[in-house]
């Protein structure tokens, strides 16, 4: 870290304006941009580029550093979800304080939004970057947060990517403690018979893994368990487990959540739900695995079998897509068609999703004699019983829309996944939530298994629908996560936290109802109370800012004069 750069008090500041190729550049005029801010108090470098992330562009900032001898520099491209890291990066390994660095949304907040007046876009960014430097000038060197790990981690949920983290865990040498809220692990793999591409059967694998966890003493299962409360702050989380009649308190450093879902449980009379005969998918399944010759349902050999998709998913509310679904549903197919060759499948689908490997899947299956018959969103198949018959009529599209009736002995559902019900363990955890129900990570490629709640990770198809495969995957991402935070035994947080000037407060203690993450107390010496800020447990958010009334808590890179300057820019900024 340079020592000079932080030491000099006039600020030296480069501005790089991306063209992003053309998601910026094509409706921004960058030229304009680096014109309008060249010439502003601190700015010593000012360019556009086609793409400032490049490791190209990188090198030329790091370069600049070195020439220019800047300070700090301002980016003008895309959301700082994507490249905060990215750019505090360059400013590292350039010798420059990484919190001196400014990002810039001239894209999401700026060429996107006004792709239909390139003027006005280009106007606008010419204001934000000018804000941006302004607040550039202020900018004071910070340093992350240490903290001290406990070697020590929850894992809740017992399904396979709870298992499967938990196991990754332990063999890098972390205690693990694996709750599950039912009476045994396994989840829903563990009630499966043979899984699609590799044969094996979900009990039999969930016995595999269970024998693992056994073999392991770093992992203590908990069972019919719930984690109801969590204190403390990153790193050091106390988390409470209760079972019944019973209440445990431990310490750990970070906290893997793998809760699953639930599959939809359509209504009474949906698409002749409620009949012995229209069955779910989950339920067809248990059918399957227990028949050892031709399906009988309800006492009655079943010949031919009608499976309608998009039952619960892509609907109402619920406009996503579950995914696994349409595989799963060609799957039981297959296993439809060894129980008893002669039997007659349709498929009646709105879009067929049988991707990677399973397409293969799909083909065996229209030469095992299945039908594909295609619906259009809003012209569903009609199901009409009649006693013991049933009939479905539906327009197929890849019939030019004709009118097909038939008289299945039995309808298969194939529902879809839906969040599960947790509201306990999201209020104790304090998880986010999507629009569609399911937990919510940072960022669905950068950073797909981390939350806004540092140590707290997801995996599994809580945060959103996926196939078995894909949940171990994201398990054994979530410990390999958790792993090199509490391998290095010590963490580094975000310094942009809030602090008190002590001289400045009163004691009222406002600020305290205003933080919904309990990093606030109120303390004392001498008969002088204050409030003070737990650096490890603020998360910067700035709700405790506004609520004193005596202005004496400041957020460390967006303080009251920072934001005041960014205001400034915004006014003052323009074309010159």
């Amino acid at each position: 870290m340079s020592g000079r750069n932080e030491a000099r008090t006039e600020p030296r500041i480069a501005v790089y304006v991306c063209q992003c190729g053309g998601n910026i550049g094509d409706y921004v005029d960058t030229n304009q941009v680096v014109h309008a801010v060249k010439d502003l108090p601190g700015v010593v470098v000012a360019r556009h580029a086609m793409f400032t992330c490049s490791d190209s562009n990188q090198q030329e900032m790091i370069d600049d550093v070195a020439r220019e001898h800047l300070d700090g520099f301002v980016v003008a491209c895309c959301s700082p979800k994507l490249h905060t890291f990215t750019f505090r990066g360059v400013a590292e390994r350039a010798g420059v304080n990484p919190y001196r660095v400014a990002q810039v949304n001239i894209r999401e907040q700026c060429s996107w939004t006004h792709t239909d007046d390139p003027t006005g876009a280009t106007s606008k960014a010419m204001k934000l970057v000018t804000a941006g430097v302004e607040r550039a000038r202020l900018m004071k060197p910070l340093h992350p947060i240490e903290v001290p790990t406990t070697p020590r981690v929850a894992v809740v949920g017992g399904g396979v990517a709870g298992m499967r983290a938990a196991i990754a865990l332990a063999d890098v040498g972390l205690e693990v403690h694996l709750i599950e809220k039912e009476p045994e692990l396994g989840g829903h793999v563990g009630k499966l018979g043979a899984m699609y591409p590799h044969g094996t059967v979900g009990t039999e694998l969930v016995h595999r893994m269970l024998e693992e966890i056994d073999r392991r003493p770093g992992i203590e299962v908990h069972t019919g368990a719930v984690v109801s409360a969590k204190s403390g702050t990153f790193g050091n989380y106390r988390i409470a487990i209760e079972s019944v009649g019973l209440r445990t308190e431990v310490t750990v450093g970070q906290i893997v959540v793998a809760t699953g879902f639930d599959s939809y449980e359509p209504a009474t009379g949906e698409f002749g739900y409620g009949s012995p005969r229209v069955v779910t998918l989950p339920e067809f399944r248990r059918l399957l695995d227990e028949a050892e010759g031709p399906i009988v349902r309800d006492g009655r050999p079943v010949r031919s079998i009608a499976y309608i998709y998009c039952v619960g998913s892509r609907c109402g509310d619920r406009t996503y897509c579950s995914r696994y679904c349409c595989s799963a549903a060609v799957h039981a197919s297959l296993l439809a068609a060894e129980r008893d060759p002669s039997v007659r499948q349709y498929h009646l689908y709105r879009d067929l999703r049988t991707y990677g490997r399973n397409e293969v899947m799909f083909g065996e299956s229209r030469k095992r004699g299945s039908y594909y018959l295609r619906f259009a969103d809003d012209d569903p198949p009609l199901v009409s019983i009649d006693g013991e018959r049933i009939r479905l009529t539906v327009h197929d599209l890849l019939t030019a829309g004709a009118e097909l009736a038939l008289e299945p002995d039995l309808v298969v559902l194939v529902t879809g996944m839906v969040p599960r019900a947790n509201d306990e363990l999201i209020g104790a955890l304090k998880l986010p939530v999507g629009r569609d129900g399911f937990l919510n990570e940072i960022h669905p490629k950068l950073r797909p298994v981390e939350t806004v709640v540092d140590g707290v990770l997801i995996a599994g198809a809580c945060q959103a629908p996926k196939s078995s495969a894909e949940s171990v995957t994201s398990g054994l991402a979530a410990a390999a996560q958790a792993a090199a935070v509490l391998r290095r035994g010590v963490a580094s947080l975000d310094p942009q936290v809030a602090i008190v000037d002590s001289g400045a407060c009163d004691g009222c203690g406002e600020c305290i109802g205003s933080c919904p993450f309990g990093a606030i107390e109120m303390t004392g010496t001498g008969g002088t109370v204050v409030a003070t800020i737990a650096a490890a447990g603020c998360k910067g958010c700035g709700a405790c800012t506004p609520t004193c009334p005596r202005n004496a808590i400041d957020l460390q890179g967006y303080t009251d004069a920072q934001v005041r300057a960014t205001i400034a820019g915004l006014l003052a900024g323009r074309a010159t």
